[in-house]
């Protein structure tokens, strides 16, 4: 297999949410590796596991599948076998466990509806919440949100937002700026929910002259400067300090990676 590059297919009779969100957080591991990910949602037929192992023997691809029924499951090795493909069964290992344990069948139920119609709904609610409370020093967003981020300009809280409201978590951000005083909320932090994200100043610098220069401004800016750079830094470490909240460094990281950091605070 390519050390570069490889194909994953990942088959589900649901949406596949769960072996995305799994092979998501292997591949982050794997850096200067092209994974290149592919969805079959809905598979329910043994003609449709025909089609796409065919598919993946053409890509050399890695099959990750998540079955409820068991002859799927076994059709799909199967196949597997056949066409010599890597496979990955995530659910099954799970089930026979837990039916050993409980002396119990599984339902095999694909793709349970109720499941996922609140896991969807749940997602969309989160999304909306976060993109109405972006960057925004909000008494409301912080009072109803399940994560608060904090930290100064360009330290990726926006698109981190996105990402952990996708994952259905509500999410609210708050700019931290010298001459603005945050909410006193806050600084309480009574929910534990607050997580701070820093950021090298250097590499912050340079962010900032991309986006003035993507703005039609000159990166002589007070925004861009080295001097306001680390005022805002000292400002926000200390702000941070006296909140006690988890600090995170955003520094050369992923929005997946920094997102698992905050998930491992708050849950």
């Amino acid at each position: 297999m390519n050390n570069k590059k490889t194909s994953v297919y990942i088959i589900s009779d649901s949406l596949g949410d769960t072996a995305k969100a799994i092979i998501n957080s292997a591949a982050v591991q794997f850096k200067d590796t092209e994974i290149d990910k592919t969805t079959f949602p809905h598979v329910r037929t043994p003609k449709q596991l025909e089609k796409i192992a065919e598919k993946a023997a053409d890509n050399s691809a890695v099959i990750v599948f998540t079955l409820a029924k068991d002859k799927m499951r076994s059709n799909l090795i199967e196949l597997a076998d056949k066409y010599k493909l890597d496979y990955i069964d995530l659910l099954g290992p799970i089930l026979d466990k837990l039916s050993s344990k409980l002396n119990k069948k599984p339902g095999e139920i694909p793709g349970i509806k109720y499941n996922i119609d609140q896991d969807y709904f749940k997602r969309i609610e989160a999304m909306e919440f976060t993109l109405k409370f972006d960057d925004l020093n909000d008494q409301q967003g912080i009072d109803e949100a399940d994560i608060v981020l904090v930290g100064i300009s360009r330290t990726s809280k926006t698109p981190l937002s996105i990402y952990l409201s996708y994952l259905g978590y509500k999410t609210a951000n708050v700019p931290l700026v010298p001459e603005v005083t945050v909410q006193q909320s806050i600084l309480e932090n009574k929910d534990r929910k607050v997580i701070g994200l820093t950021i090298d100043p250097l590499l912050l610098n340079d962010i900032r002259i991309e986006r003035l220069k993507k703005m039609g401004l000159g990166n002589d800016a007070s925004y861009a400067a080295g001097e306001r750079i680390n005022e805002e830094i000292a400002y926000a470490d200390s702000l941070m300090e006296k909140i006690g909240c988890p600090i995170i460094d955003v520094t050369d990281k992923t929005i997946e990676e920094t997102a698992s950091e905050v998930l491992a605070y708050v849950t």
